[in-house]
């Protein structure tokens, strides 16, 4: 029999096509939307497989409705949704995709940057609302990018890609990671440094998180931390939004303990801290930083084929629990 395997989400369609001509029997979720937890529950069972997205937390309910699963195979690099040592537990396979989104969301984080700087949503705005009635050599005054320094907390794949374009800009860069890259360091065209979060906060002008989202690093970000930062600095956040906390944001950008904050994820996401709405000061969009035609399809395959190389009897390309592959599951 074919194996059985449920997609939580609408993906693009090389994806599903991809599976089924592995020959699995694929049943995807069919609405554009979350899935309501009561059906990811009841679909759960009876499953060979499921690929899930970054919004399904799959916690030991779940798993304990997934008595046939094999693999669960996560359409994000993130995988904090996913309760991996009961997984581990039952012996489930879990994946993720890496690698594959660092530029798309490198270059997210970069528009941020450079649309909180330039206060170009606020600008745009301005003009659709007619308000618009000839240059003014005081409007919308931003903050200059060449030359300046930018701080990059994490420097995973994300992290250097970020980091990397400013040297295109001029920029020096301090950044802040668990080991010093000396490689990184050596090949950056302009001062790489790796400092402390304190001395990084402290002398960038612009602070971007590319950290994953781990117990120790919610509320990374906090009422200290954005106090530490200078009055013209800009934050950056593409990682995860509990790595801030919102309120404290929210109080460094209308109190002007910071100069503006660019962002693509939430703390409670999909709820967004009805405060930073109006904030002029804020760039706010909704989680895209994958979102690229190519790299959305590109996360789908990856998924798919690792779902694919374990039914086949290979290891997982992308496996984040080796050790039940160890146990010969």
């Amino acid at each position: 029999m074919a194996k059985r395997i449920y997609v939580t989400r609408s993906l693009p369609q090389p994806v599903i096509d991809r599976l089924t001509d592995a020959n699995f029997d694929v049943e995807v979720y069919p609405e554009d939307q979350v899935i309501p937890r009561s059906v990811l529950l009841d679909k759960a069972g009876g499953r060979d497989g499921i690929l899930c997205i970054l919004t399904d937390f799959i916690d030991r309910e779940v798993l304990e409705r997934a008595d046939q699963a094999k693999i669960i195979a996560n359409y994000a690099v993130g995988f904090n949704n996913i309760d991996l040592e009961e997984a581990t537990r039952r012996r489930i396979a879990i994946t993720n995709t890496p690698g594959v989104l660092t530029d798309a969301t490198a270059d997210l984080a970069w528009s941020l940057l450079m649309a909180t700087a330039r206060r170009i949503v606020e600008s745009d705005n301005y003009l659709r609302a007619g308000k618009f009635e000839g240059w003014g050599p005081l409007h919308f005054l931003g903050q200059d990018i060449t030359g300046t320094t930018l701080g990059v907390i994490g420097l995973g794949r994300i992290g250097q890609a970020f980091a990397r374009r400013g040297a295109a800009f001029g920029m020096n860069i301090l950044y802040y990671s668990n080991r010093r890259n000396t490689e990184f360091e050596e090949s950056y065209p302009h001062t790489a440094e790796h400092v402390s979060l304190e001395e990084l906060l402290q002398k960038s002008d612009y602070v971007s998180i590319h950290v994953p989202m781990t117990p120790d690093t919610i509320h990374m970000i906090g009422e200290r931390e954005l106090r530490m930062m200078q009055p013209h600095a800009i934050l950056i956040n593409t990682a995860r939004g509990p790595i801030v906390d919102e309120e404290a944001l929210v109080q460094a950008l209308k109190n002007q303990w910071i100069w503006g904050a660019g962002l693509d994820v939430y703390e409670e996401e999909p709820k967004v801290h009805p405060e930073l709405i109006p904030l002029p000061n804020a760039v706010l969009c909704p989680h895209i930083g994958s979102a690229t035609t190519s790299t959305r399809t590109r996360m789908g395959l990856m998924a798919a084929d690792n779902i694919i190389a374990y039914f086949e009897g290979r290891r997982p390309p992308n496996l984040l629990n080796p050790e039940v592959w160890e146990q010969g599951s």
